[in-house]
């Protein structure tokens, strides 16, 4: 009677620990997958690849724009950090 107890409280443990291995590889391709996507989409935004690529100007003008922008924001976040916080 003790040993068929223990083998089904060994049966039960090791299908927890699957479910939580399970669990633990769909959440972290969950997560990695969304800043996978995230960074390609900050990195083909930063580099202009929505503009025409036979237009060297709006492309250098775009890029440069957004680096600016980028740039403007981290300094407005410091700023305000420094002065109210």
């Amino acid at each position: 009677m003790s040993t068929s107890k223990h083998k089904a409280d060994q049966e039960r443990r090791d299908e927890a620990l699957r479910a939580i291995d399970r669990a633990q590889v769909e959440s972290e391709t969950v997560v990695g997958s969304t800043f996978v996507r995230m960074a390609d989409r900050a990195r083909s935004h930063m580099s202009a690849a929505d503009k025409d690529a036979d237009d060297h100007i709006e492309v250098w003008g775009t890029r440069i724009g957004r680096s600016l922008g980028l740039i403007f924001a981290i300094g407005l976040v410091i700023y305000l950090a420094v002065t109210y916080l």
